[in-house]
C-alpha cells in the first residue's frame, strides 16, 4: 500500500531524522516530531511537505494534543523516539532506568495510545525497537530491558489489533551511526550509517514485513545466540567482552 503521509517520532535526529528526510524526498508528506524546534526546522529546510510537530512524548497531555489536531491523519506511523544510558559496573542507579524507561517504554505507549482509536485496515504502524532487547548485554540493564518491553508490547499488538486489520511491524536495529552512538565508549562492530538505516526500514515497510532487523549478518549473530538456553548465552557473551 502506497502512503501519503507518514507520521514519525525522533524525528530531530539520528535514525528518524534520516527518515524524515528520505522520506520527504520521495514526495510523501512528513510529520516530523520531535522535542526540540530549532532541530525540526533543520529537517525542514524550506520542504513544503514537511509539517513539524514539537512535544514530549513523555508527557502524555503534548502527545495527546498535538495528535489530535492533525486534520489530515497520516497511515503511516513510525513510533522510532528513544533514549539510552548505560549501567556501569553494574551498579543499578533507579533514576537512570526511570529516565531511559520513561522514554523508550512510557513515551511509546503514549503515542500507541493517543493514536489507536484512528487506526484501521488502511494504517501500518512502526515500533522501532533494538537487537539489544533479545539478549542480555553488558551494562544494558536500561536500555535492554527497556527495549525487550517495547518488542513484547508490541508483539502483543501485532496480535490484538488484527481483528482492526491493522500491520504493525517491530524494528531491530544493530549499532547505527548517530548523536546518541556518538556518546559510546567501546566498539560497535559492523555499525551502519543512518542512511542504511533509513534504507533498511523502508524497505522492511514496503514489503510489510512484520519484523525488520539489520544490519543483516550482525542481528542474525545476535539472535542465534539469543537462541541458546540462558546459561550458554552468558558464556558466549562474557568470552566476546
Amino acid at each position: 500500500m502506497e502512503h501519503q503521509s507518514v507520521f514519525i517520532t525522533g524525528a530531530s535526529s539520528g535514525i528518524g531524522r534520516q527518515l524524515a528526510e528520505d522520506y520527504a524526498a520521495t514526495g510523501i508528506h512528513v510529520y516530523a516530531c520531535g522535542r526540540s524546534e530549532i532541530k525540526l526546522e533543520e529537517v525542514k529546510a524550506g520542504r513544503d511537505n514537511i509539517t513539524t510537530l514539537s512535544f514530549d512524548v513523555t508527557d502524555i497531555e503534548q502527545v495527546n494534543q498535538a495528535i489530535s489536531a492533525l486534520t489530515d491523519p497520516p497511515t503511516l506511523w513510525l513510533v522510532n523516539a528513544g533514549d539510552c544510558e548505560y549501567i556501569d559496573n553494574g551498579a543499578l542507579d533507579a533514576g537512570l532506568i526511570a529516565r531511559v524507561m520513561n522514554v523508550n517504554v512510557n513515551g511509546s505507549v503514549n503515542v500507541l495510545a493517543a493514536i489507536q482509536d484512528r487506526l484501521d485496515e488502511r494504517h501500518h504502524v512502526v515500533v522501532v525497537s533494538s537487537i539489544a532487547g533479545e539478549l542480555a548485554l553488558p551494562r544494558s540493564e536500561a536500555y535492554g530491558a527497556s527495549k525487550a518491553a517495547i518488542t513484547y508490547l508490541t508483539r502483543t499488538l501485532q496480535l490484538d489489533w488484527q481483528h482492526k486489520g491493522v500491520l504493525v511491524s517491530c524494528v531491530f536495529p544493530g549499532f547505527v551511526k548517530t548523536p546518541l552512538t556518538d556518546k559510546n565508549d567501546f566498539d560497535m562492530p559492523m555499525i551502519v550509517s543512518s542512511e542504511e538505516a533509513s534504507v533498511a526500514i523502508r524497505e522492511g515497510i514496503d514489503k510489510r514485513q512484520a519484523t525488520i532487523y539489520f544490519p543483516k549478518k550482525f542481528t542474525s549473530i545476535l539472535r542465534a545466540i539469543a537462541a541458546l538456553p540462558y546459561r550458554w548465552q552468558t558464556k558466549i557473551v562474557a568470552k566476546l567482552l
